[in-house]
């Protein structure tokens, strides 16, 4: 059983106007295997107050409409105050297989997207996360130091990135740099590690040419993946994070609130 509840913590701050992305198929495989997860929603959605001139930031478009209706309907008065827009976080509680975690309230679940739960944004195509467990009848996790410590953590989950990325297509090449590891202790008494990396894939313009000159390198894409690692119910959990670099800089702190809410739970039974 997995619910879905509002929260009241604001997002850090407005982010740069909406802009489109190519999509980009979801990850594979991770560190676990995967099965979906049916969820019931049940929320009441928080609208922003204000638009800020000249930027419309794509998690506060119906702070346009908003104002727009209160400046036709009061006028530019100079004592009117106007609260600052304010975004907040859904919280996602799976209490079959254990976990929960917090998201921005305007990213959409995409069933059938092969992890235990995922979710994305519906600007950014690419930028999404999702929830890996490994299999509880051949997994004996006791703790989230059976992978070594976070370094060797580290190299595990970039090897498993490159594996999910692997091409066939000729001209291909990917470059990847483990940004950081670490590791911390929640609230909640047990111990989790983060891992960030990037991961940068160039692919040729012409790709079956025959001369060298005629095969030029161009990026195709640069992302950031975060991860967070945790271990209950003698299982691995896995909160994912992808998102552009170019992205990443505005929403860091959104995101780095996502990681910080990830929590596995005990299972009853």
């Amino acid at each position: 059983m997995a619910i879905i509840l509002d929260s009241l913590l604001p997002l850090s701050r407005p982010t740069l106007p909406a802009r489109l992305s190519t999509p980009f198929p979801p990850p594979a495989s991770c560190l676990c295997t995967r099965r979906n997860q049916s969820v019931n929603h049940f929320h009441t959605p928080h609208f922003p107050t204000i638009f800020q001139a000249f930027s419309i930031p794509r998690r506060n478009a119906m702070a346009l409409i908003l104002s727009t209706y209160i400046f036709s309907e009061v006028g530019l008065h100079d004592n009117i105050a106007f609260a600052e827009p304010s975004v907040g976080f859904r919280e996602y509680i799976d209490t079959f297989d254990g976990y929960s975690l917090k998201y921005p309230q305007n990213w959409i679940q995409v069933r059938g997207a092969g992890a235990d739960i995922f979710f994305r944004d519906p600007y950014v195509l690419d930028e999404n996360l999702s929830v890996e467990l490994s299999s509880p009848s051949s997994s004996r996790y006791k703790t989230v130091e059976d992978l070594g410590p976070p370094e060797e953590a580290g190299k595990k989950v970039l090897k498993q990135y490159l594996t999910e990325f692997m091409s066939t297509r000729l001209g291909v090449r990917r470059e990847s740099n483990i940004l950081s590891t670490s590791s911390r202790v929640a609230d909640d008494g047990k111990l989790y590690y983060q891992v960030e990396v990037n991961i940068k894939s160039y692919a040729n313009t012409n790709e079956l040419a025959v001369m060298p000159q005629d095969r030029v390198p161009r990026l195709e894409w640069n992302r950031r993946y975060l991860s967070v690692l945790g271990v209950e119910n003698n299982r691995l959990y896995e909160l994912r994070l992808q998102t552009p670099e170019s992205v990443f800089v505005e929403e860091e702190n959104d995101l780095r609130q996502v990681m910080d809410s990830f929590r596995v739970n005990k299972v009853a039974g």
